[in-house]
């Protein structure tokens, strides 16, 4: 990447502590972390922002995630390495992330009722909806 375009932490403060105090509540969710990780690398993964790439496989890798898993994580519907409920949380990140295409449907919505909690959907929501903000982010001002 090249330089950093305008150094948007110093410059909106309480927009970027806004972003990290929903990291800090979401690392409290009964998601768990490694759950919560797998949606974030996916996320950018889609969106193709390579610090968080790094970020965020380095995450899964220092808690343990296989590298077998994470090195499946593009093509995880043919996958083995993930559970259901990982898929059901992968596949509505998707819907999520590709919303203008995919408009979130109800047959990405369902399957989360079997895995999730209200709280838990809603927490995978925020976790979409943040990784994409910090992904348009990195991207857009080159960090």
């Amino acid at each position: 990447m090249s330089d950093l375009r305008v150094p948007y932490k110093i410059l909106s403060p309480k927009a970027y502590q806004g972003l990290i105090a929903t990291s800090q509540a979401l690392e409290k969710s009964d998601l768990g972390k490694e759950l919560i990780e797998l949606v974030y690398l996916r996320v950018s993964q889609i969106n193709g922002c390579a610090y968080c790439l790094e970020m965020h496989a380095a995450a899964l890798r220092a808690g343990g995630a296989p590298q077998d898993k994470l090195d499946s994580l593009a093509g995880w519907r043919v996958s083995s390495h993930f559970s259901e409920r990982e898929r059901a949380a992968l596949a509505w990140a998707e819907s999520l992330v590709n919303v203008a295409d995919t408009h979130a449907p109800d047959e990405d919505f369902a399957p989360l009722k079997a895995h999730f909690t209200e709280a838990e959907i809603s927490d995978l929501c925020f976790a979409a909806a943040l990784m994409s903000a910090f992904n348009r982010l990195a991207i857009g001002v080159r960090q």
